[in-house]
């Protein structure tokens, strides 16, 4: 049997990370010892209060049924709960927890760019210019550096605890906010995330979502809560090793010869690739001469050609291991 695919899933690039993947594991299959620091999926553990909480709620039969499409009112409550605490915004979590778009990303990824009010209020006023839904990509929100306040409007300091779009007067007249538990809390196999904002865009979210899927399980759900109530110093500390992990890597870097700009929040350092070099090119040598997977710029975009992204996701001693690698290759030359 023939099986004739549409254009449009013949014309569907390979998933950049898949094919990442793909060449990481041929490399391990040849004996080699990659370094991956291609991925932004934290090394470090979940927390053990959301560990403990879906052990206890996946022991209770009432969470073993389908979930509700829209969250728990519980989960719901606690995501309101956590703006509110974080950016002092007021949701209501019935209706503003779950055309054209404009879709923004801050703190940015792959770049690790923060964006100020002054930024955000631009955003609102084109917005209601243009009549544009605003969908604000914020899944880096917690992870910033140097233990950094939120900006002044109109400023921009070297480090920044990274304002919300919804904290600009009428954002949520014209726009949503995605946040994720992945990277903030460790969960990134865990699958869980909420929006929050326009409730009629929430609405329309939700009207897709009910025809995609059953719901997350609820024990996640329950896991999720015990995650927006950890106390901020379990933050500090996470945030503190990634501050060391940069301080380490980007130093390195230095030491080599090349200067890369500090990120101000995530956890990846975006470098120039050399002249007249493909970031496709560059990611491959690293791989190829020092067994280092890297994510090549182009995969973000046309905008990223030229640069390719590190994951400050792996232990101290592999990034000096992967820097040591990168001397010996003379990977910058």
């Amino acid at each position: 049997m023939t099986i004739t695919l549409a254009n449009r899933i013949k014309d569907l690039p390979p998933y950049l990370f898949a094919a990442i993947d793909k060449m990481k594991q041929e490399a391990i299959a040849r004996g080699k010892d990659v370094i991956n620091l291609g991925i932004g999926d934290p090394d470090l553990p979940t927390p053990t209060p959301i560990i403990e909480r879906l052990q206890a709620a996946s022991a209770d039969p009432g969470n073993h049924q389908y979930p509700s499409y829209d969250g728990m009112p519980s989960f719901r409550l606690a995501v309101a709960k956590w703006v509110q605490d974080r950016f002092n915004v007021t949701l209501n979590p019935d209706n503003e927890v779950a055309a054209k778009i404009f879709f923004i990303n801050y703190p940015n990824n792959p770049t690790g760019a923060v964006a100020n009010v002054a930024f955000f209020e631009s955003v609102v006023a084109f917005a209601r210019r243009y009549n544009i839904l605003i969908c604000h990509d914020a899944a880096y929100s917690e992870l910033y550096y140097d233990g950094g306040t939120t900006p002044a409007r109109g400023t921009t300091p070297a480090s920044v605890r990274p304002a919300s779009f919804l904290e600009v007067p009428g954002a949520t007249e014209v726009g949503i906010e995605f946040h994720s538990l992945s990277k903030t809390f460790n969960m990134t196999g865990w699958r869980i995330g909420f929006v929050v904002g326009n409730k009629d865009a929430v609405a329309a979210l939700l009207k897709v979502k009910s025809n995609l899927d059953s719901g997350v399980f609820q024990a996640v759900q329950e896991a999720g809560i015990a995650a927006l109530e950890l106390p901020e110093s379990q933050l500090e500390a996470i945030r503190k090793i990634y501050q060391e992990r940069k301080d380490l890597f980007i130093g390195g870097l230095n030491r080599l010869g090349l200067r890369v700009a500090s990120a101000e929040a995530g956890f990846y350092v975006w470098i120039n690739t050399p002249p007249n070099v493909t970031s496709t090119a560059f990611a491959a040598r690293f791989l190829s001469e020092a067994d280092i997977v890297v994510t090549p710029g182009n995969g973000f975009g046309e905008a990223g050609e030229g640069y390719i992204r590190v994951a400050l996701t792996c232990a101290e001693e592999r990034l000096v291991e992967a820097l040591r690698r990168m001397e010996k290759a003379k990977i910058f030359g």
